[in-house]
């Protein structure tokens, strides 16, 4: 009689504290993964968190005099030989991110970001830009094993190099005002069609990704509008239409 009085004591006492726990629990989780699956969801300037962006602002462009010596164009070796630069990428919006092949973890994550947005826009005309900050290693050969293991389409997943690593280190800091060296920056650079930078989203949060794949969403589908409308210039993360100096 006595054991089994034990025995209900037990069960008694650990339903209270199974409760307490999950109490506790359930007031110290991590507000972010609730509101991910609200973001998820939501449409517009629900995705504007003014405590955490989701998205970051282009900076100024410099006020540049003529003669200096300032990058504003690229051009980059992709996988397979052939040339690409900024000015043959004009005409559809592209993603720009830099990693190199020999990063063991943070890279490869960064790339498997990547591959998600391969997915979700496959055979849109958007491409993807992935530019090798480690130029000396980084050849077009070992590109094609590395962007093999993502799965990456050559036609929309660019992997891009030079010869010259000074040259990618002026091509992030001049053109996307961004680190590019072995430290790069694990930002996500979203450029629209004109050539323009339109944000800057941080590919390890969640709530930062899925604000980029709704700006994206959003550019391609304004590109479909018809002419007269196209006429105008539309940006969908700065406000929407702006018609020739007039507000829309």
């Amino acid at each position: 009689m006595r054991t089994l009085v034990h025995i209900v004591i037990i069960l008694v006492v650990g339903l209270v504290i199974g409760l307490v726990l999950r109490n506790v629990r359930d007031r110290t989780a991590d507000p972010v993964d609730a509101e991910v699956a609200e973001l998820t969801e939501a449409d517009g300037e629900t995705f504007m968190d003014p405590d955490r962006p989701t998205r970051i602002e282009p900076p100024p462009k410099p006020q540049l005099e003529p003669g200096d010596d300032w990058l504003q164009t690229f051009e980059f070796t992709e996988r397979d030989g052939s040339l690409v630069s900024s000015e043959s990428l004009k005409g559809q919006p592209y993603v720009v991110s830099f990693f190199f092949t020999l990063c063991p973890s943070i890279c490869v994550t960064q790339n498997q970001k990547l591959k998600e947005l391969q997915e979700a826009f496959e055979g849109q005309d958007v491409k993807f830009l992935s530019i090798s900050v480690d130029p000396e290693n980084d050849t077009p050969e070992q590109l094609r094993e590395y962007a093999a293991r993502f799965g990456a389409d050559p036609e929309q997943w660019l992997f891009l190099t030079t010869d010259d690593p000074i040259y990618v280190q002026r091509v992030g800091a001049e053109v996307f005002q961004v680190s590019s060296n072995l430290q790069h920056t694990e930002r996500f650079i979203l450029v629209d069609a004109e050539g323009e930078i339109d944000g800057l989203y941080h590919w390890n949060d969640q709530r930062s990704f899925e604000r980029l794949k709704k700006d994206l969403a959003d550019m391609l589908e304004a590109s479909k509008q018809p002419s007269d409308i196209k006429s105008t210039s539309y940006h969908p993360t700065r406000g929407g239409v702006k018609s020739n100096g007039l507000a829309g």
